[in-house]
């Protein structure tokens, strides 16, 4: 991600909330979520940015439990209105391929990681 925009410790914090709103779309985050989370940032994220606070704040989410998916896609959705330049089209290509790979690790995608899925495509081609 050559040439990107200097992402700040709040961007890495919004992509926890997205992924864990992928995650517990639908009611719980299993153990194989949390692994393909880890598999992505750690070969495709970290690599090219300091970006543990992703995990950071998965982790607290899903330890605290206290909010849901929805709650915090929508703060993901204000936060990339509020920073569009941050967005670039690569970096929204590896948020959708990291938010289908914890989608796709258990049991397949189902119909509330489905939508939430087609929600963040849709703000992306906004």
């Amino acid at each position: 991600m050559a040439g990107n925009p200097k992402r700040s410790r709040a961007f890495y914090q919004n992509l926890g909330k997205l992924f864990y709103a992928i995650a517990v779309a639908d009611g719980n985050v299993d153990e194989i979520e949390e692994n393909a989370l880890k598999k992505m940032v750690m070969e495709h994220w970290i690599p090219v940015d300091d970006s543990y606070p992703v995990l950071d704040v998965f982790n607290w989410l899903n330890t605290d439990q206290e909010y849901n998916a929805e709650d915090c896609f929508n703060s993901f959705v204000l936060f990339k209105n509020e920073n569009e330049h941050l967005f670039t089209q690569e970096t929204k290509r590896l948020i959708l391929r990291t938010a289908n790979a914890i989608a796709s690790s258990f049991s397949r995608k189902n119909k509330s990681e489905l939508i939430l899925l087609a929600k963040l495509s849709i703000e992306f081609n906004r």
